[in-house]
């Protein structure tokens, strides 16, 4: 509350503060409606009809998402709140519940001088303990940190005691390295937190399923510019992987499932001696129109490689204002289509276009890691005389099958996508399919297999923030749990944001605090 003596006393100044505290009012009202929305689908979620069909424990999947999202929007309000103010006032502590058999490590934050200011030596008079929850792999820990007191004998000018440090969640139990943990545990490892709540029990920790998932969304709030940071650095490449995946989310109101997507934007330039590092960043969007593509693909200009999905075609439509975006398309979906009809029975036709794709390939394999140019030059000699000589074989077939025959209809898919396949002719930057970009949407898949469904368009974009972390470390070869826990602490102890982009995953080295 700010009081008389704290006000300034020129006019613009508190103008300033005005127009602040009218900012902050309205952010305010629009995180109570968002949390009303949470609390109503909450609410359903924990306390409407289940099938009896579904085992209970998927419906508790839908409650982490859920709780997440309401955690992140209240550390959304509490950095609101403490915004301008160098000591927020913690909350209240939780001490004392940690088992006693958890070995302890201590640690003693001393003030940087034992000297009082009337010259006499400082003697201690006590100390704040707080104990926090910490996590080695298979292993937990309890951290002990002490910050003596200290008073002077000759004088009573105070005492003197060394700052908390900050921490991520404020008087809270876990150590971001624990956050980390679990993040790791749910992400990459695909553990839904009710599972990591019973292998906690099994050390005698019992935290609740809602516990982890407050965790798991201040954890998505502070991260989520680092993920932005992300999407912009992917953006500003000119070649990129597009590809999408289903992201069931439950739907409350009718107790389903809503089919939503994963958008996964992908940069992977080392086939060809490429200086930038892979990323992938997933977005989620409620639907697969190509529009969730436009929004997403928003200042990016270049070659973007996708399959044949329609909804692609809006970002070449000859209406469309912005940036020029030229697509290539895939051989392997191509391939993939005349590979289903020669498992059916004898299809010499299909098995002699499987062979021709498969010349393509063979050659790609020699001209991989080579430099674009040597990539050009030897796809122009190798392969562009075999794709002249499909283009005839494909014309003479097509001519002599029905469009909606199953070998028509890949002849037709072919054909319709044939400007798009041949790019790679034209660019040694270009890959011949894009497997990678595919490759990276397998963990999602898997996550979606284990838990079956997001709890939440909310939890959804959550799964969708930490995820691009977790699989862009694992394509650099960085340990995703020594990272967020290096990233979170650097995050609570004042990284910059200017300089938000030091903080993603390739500038991590093991050993080195970011």
């Amino acid at each position: 509350m700010l009081h008389d003596a704290d006000l300034p006393d020129d006019i613009a100044a508190l103008k300033a503060m005005l127009i602040a505290a009218q900012a902050r009012e309205v952010r305010k009202d629009e995180r109570i409606e968002r949390l009303e929305k949470l609390v109503a689908a909450f609410k359903q979620a924990a306390f409407g009809r289940k099938s009896e069909k579904t085992d209970p424990e998927q419906f508790d999947l839908a409650l982490e998402d859920l709780e997440a999202a309401i955690a992140a929007i209240h550390a959304e309000d509490e950095s609101d709140s403490h915004s301008g103010r160098s000591h927020p006032k913690p909350r209240a502590a939780n001490r004392g519940s940690l088992p006693a058999h958890l070995p302890r490590i201590e640690e003693i934050i001393e003030p940087e001088s034992l000297l009082c200011a009337c010259g006499g030596g400082l003697h201690c008079i006590g100390e704040d303990v707080f104990e926090r929850l910490d996590v080695i792999p298979a292993q937990f820990r309890v951290l002990v940190t002490r910050r003596p007191k200290y008073a002077c004998r000759s004088c009573t000018d105070g005492v003197a005691q060394a700052p908390a440090r900050a921490r991520l969640i404020q008087a809270g139990l876990p150590t971001e390295a624990t956050i980390a943990h679990v993040l790791v545990s749910k992400y990459a490892d695909h553990l839904p937190l009710y599972r990591q709540g019973q292998i906690m029990s099994r050390q005698g920790i019992d935290l609740d399923r809602s516990t982890l998932a407050d965790w798991v969304g201040r954890a998505a709030f502070e991260l989520r510019p680092v993920f932005e940071a992300l999407i912009a650095d992917l953006k500003r490449s000119t070649k990129l992987f597009m590809d999408e995946t289903r992201a069931p989310v439950l739907d409350p109101g009718s107790r389903k499932t809503k089919t939503g997507y994963f958008w996964a934007l992908a940069r992977e330039d080392r086939p060809w001696g490429g200086g930038a590092p892979p990323g992938v960043a997933f977005t989620y969007a409620p639907g697969r129109g190509g529009k969730h593509a436009e929004r997403i693909l928003q200042g990016f200009t270049g070659i973007l490689q996708v399959d044949g999905y329609a909804g692609y075609n809006r970002l070449i439509a000859p209406d469309r204002t912005g940036p020029n975006i030229r697509l290539a398309y895939c051989w392997a979906h191509a391939r993939r289509k005349l590979v289903e009809i020669t498992r059916t029975g004898t299809a010499p036709i299909a098995e002699d276009g499987v062979k021709r794709i498969g010349e393509l390939y063979r050659i790609e394999a020699e001209l991989r890691c080579l430099n674009p140019d040597a990539r050009l030059t030897g796809r122009q000699a190798r392969s562009a005389p075999l794709i002249a000589d499909m283009r005839t074989w494909l014309s003479q077939h097509r001519a002599r099958f029905a469009g909606k025959s199953p070998l028509g209809e890949a002849l037709a898919y072919i054909a319709k996508y044939w400007d798009g396949l041949c790019v790679f002719l034209t660019d040694g930057r270009v890959e011949i399919d894009n497997n990678s970009v595919e490759r990276t949407i397998r963990p999602i898949a898997l996550n979606r297999k284990n838990a079956l469904f997001a709890g939440h368009d909310a939890g959804a974009e959550n799964w969708a923030t930490i995820a691009s972390l977790v699989e862009t470390c694992k394509l650099n070869d960085v340990d995703p749990f020594r990272y967020l826990s290096a990233t979170l602490t650097a995050i609570v102890e004042g990284h910059r944001q200017r300089c938000i982009e030091e903080l993603l995953p390739w500038h991590y080295r093991a050993g080195q605090h970011i």
